[in-house]
Parts: structure tokens; C-alpha cells; sequence
């Protein structure tokens, strides 16, 4: 009988001990992962490990190809693998194709509806800063429109399949009125302000005119921008692009070279084929940025303090318009804005 208690005895000890190492190898992560997160800044050059998309042939005098992709919302929201956002990812990875002396130019290939404006912009302006130290070759895959042709427009040549969506030269800013709904129910909103626009875009009550103008005021600058930017990147009359494509429309690939929006039709085969060309590279392979270690991702996993009642999720896509958030101000492709 003894010995059954001390069977049992042993056994719990070796299970608070497993768990007690568990517990520590996770916490050790957790606080290993925070302190990667803070010391990989974007000016630390190759930081990233890279792998091979497409083998070099011939002559390739050791130059390759780096393929940076942009995919889904352009957002300071979206998580990162590297950096704090998707976007800090971004920046890493131009910075470090612009940095490497080995890489003879890079294809930028996009599938993403837009995002924020001033996560855009700001792509936008890393792109261009590459682009003045090397080529940048822009393949659109299915959706390229509003922000993601903000960022194309930053490109040394434009691709886009017959298919693609893009366009969409505007902008957007939305909020939901529910005052009709809070009479029904006889529910009132107090506010209380230090100013009148302190409570815009305010859903419990109409929006009075000088609301209205000074957010279209808003809405107008940067639209001044993005038709600025693609006036002068596509060497196109601004006026004529107001009066005609830059009007929010989505166009095809098809009716994006005849407006003069990218210069040629194609995909990535072709795409790559001119990134060597433009970079004087005819042999070179092409390479895409990864994560330098697999175990950063568990750490970077491990990191995330978990939120009392918190729920596993599938997205399959149809949530997106629900992570735009009220009261920012968007370039969007229309067809993917709530």
C-alpha cells in the first residue's frame, strides 16, 4: 500500500515538474521573442534569410532577382513576422534588396485592394527610394487597385494580366448612422465636447454641413495626391485623369494599358525577364525573403499574452471590410470597401 503511495506520489512530482519546465520555456520565449521584436530594427541589412523561386541559367555572374510581395491590406494594423505591422516587413525587405549589391533588381508583386493612406504613402516612398538605387519591376497579380496601384506607381515598369483589377484612384472615409435605430428603442446619446468637430463622424446624430465640408476637405487632399502621384509616375495630364480613369472606377488589365496605367500585359514570367533585363542581369535567379529562423516564429507566437475568453478564428476572407476601421481614411478598391 506504501509503495502505491509513493508510486503516485512520484509521479505527481514528475508532472508538476514537466509542467513547471514547460512554464518556463515558455515564459524564457515569450520574453526572448519581445527582445528579437526590439532589437531587429530595419537598419540592420540582411537580416533575412532568403530562398530560391527560380534557379539562375546560364552566365548569371552571381546577380539575382529579389521578389517582395504585397499582399492584402496595406496597414500599420496588420501583424509582422520582423517588425511591429506587416508594413515594418515590407520596409525590411526593400531595405534589404536595396542594401545587397547581389540583387540586380527586384519585382514588387502585388495582390492587395489598397489600405490605409498613409500606409500606403509610406510604402509608396520606400518603394521609390529603392527604385532610385535599383529597378523595380511591378507584376500585378488578381488585385492591384487603389492603394496597391498607389505603391505600383512607384515601379519602373508596370505588368498586369488581362484579368487583373486595379485602378481605383480615390478615396474613401465611412461611418454608420444609427440614430433611427436609437429612436425606435428611445435610447438618447449624451456628448459632451470641448469643440464642434470633436465628435465627428458621431453615429448617434446627422452630420451638419460644416462636417461635411471639412471632411471632404480631408477626402480632397489626399485625392490631390494619389491623381498628383499618378499624373507625374505615368506621365499623364491630371486633368484628364480627374476628368476621366481617376474617378474611383476599377479597371481590368486589359483597360488599364489603354489608359495608360502600367505598360504592358503579362505575369510574373515576364515580369522577371524584364527585371533582368533592366538590371543587366540575363541569367539571374530569382529569391524571396524569409524568416531567418523557424524557431523565431514560436517565439514571436509564444510572445503573445493570451486574453481571458479569447477564441480561435477561421477567416476565410469574408471579414475583411470589417477591419477597416471608422473615421480612417482609405485608398480602397470599391468593390472590397464595407
Amino acid at each position: 500500500m506504501s509503495q502505491n503511495k509513493s508510486g503516485c506520489l512520484s509521479s505527481t512530482l514528475l508532472v508538476a515538474l514537466i509542467v513547471s519546465v514547460i512554464l518556463n520555456i515558455a515564459f524564457f520565449a515569450g520574453r526572448s521573442a519581445k527582445m528579437l521584436r526590439t532589437t531587429i530594427q530595419p537598419s540592420l541589412p540582411n537580416q533575412l534569410t532568403e530562398e530560391v523561386i527560380t534557379p539562375p541559367s546560364g552566365d548569371h555572374t552571381g546577380k539575382k532577382i529579389a521578389v517582395i510581395s504585397v499582399r492584402g491590406l496595406i496597414s500599420t494594423a496588420e501583424p509582422g513576422d520582423v517588425g511591429e505591422s506587416g508594413l515594418d516587413d515590407l520596409i525590411v525587405e526593400l531595405k534589404q534588396a536595396r542594401e545587397d549589391s547581389a540583387v540586380a533588381a527586384v519585382i514588387l508583386r502585388i495582390d492587395s485592394p489598397g489600405g490605409e493612406v498613409t500606409a500606403s504613402d509610406m510604402l509608396y516612398e520606400e518603394v521609390v527610394k529603392t527604385r532610385k538605387v535599383k529597378p523595380v519591376v511591378v507584376s500585378m497579380d488578381a488585385v492591384a487597385a487603389s492603394g496597391g496601384y498607389y505603391v505600383a506607381c512607384a515601379g519602373s515598369y508596370l505588368f498586369a494580366h488581362e484579368t487583373s483589377i486595379t485602378g481605383s484612384i480615390g478615396v474613401i472615409m465611412q461611418s454608420v448612422n444609427y440614430q433611427k435605430v436609437l429612436d425606435k428603442v428611445g435610447v438618447e446619446v449624451l456628448t459632451f465636447k470641448s469643440g464642434a468637430f470633436k465628435d465627428l463622424l458621431n453615429g448617434a446624430r446627422e452630420l451638419t454641413e460644416a462636417e461635411r465640408e471639412y471632411v471632404q476637405g480631408l477626402i480632397d487632399q489626399s485625392y490631390s495626391r494619389f491623381v498628383g502621384i499618378v499624373a507625374r509616375e505615368r506621365h499623364l495630364e491630371e486633368s484628364a485623369l480627374r476628368s476621366g480613369v481617376a474617378d474611383g472606377r476599377i479597371v481590368s488589365g486589359m483597360d488599364a494599358i489603354k489608359e495608360h496605367l502600367i505598360d504592358e500585359v503579362g505575369g510574373f514570367d515576364q515580369a522577371l525577364e524584364k527585371a533582368r533585363e533592366l538590371g543587366k542581369a540575363p541569367g539571374a535567379g530569382a529569391v524571396r525573403y524569409t524568416m531567418p529562423l523557424a524557431f523565431s516564429k514560436l517565439l514571436h507566437f509564444l510572445s503573445e499574452s493570451p486574453t481571458k475568453g479569447a477564441k480561435v478564428e477561421v477567416d476565410f476572407g469574408s471579414r475583411f471590410s470589417s477591419r477597416l476601421k471608422v473615421g480612417r481614411l482609405y485608398f480602397v478598391s470599391p468593390v472590397m470597401a464595407p
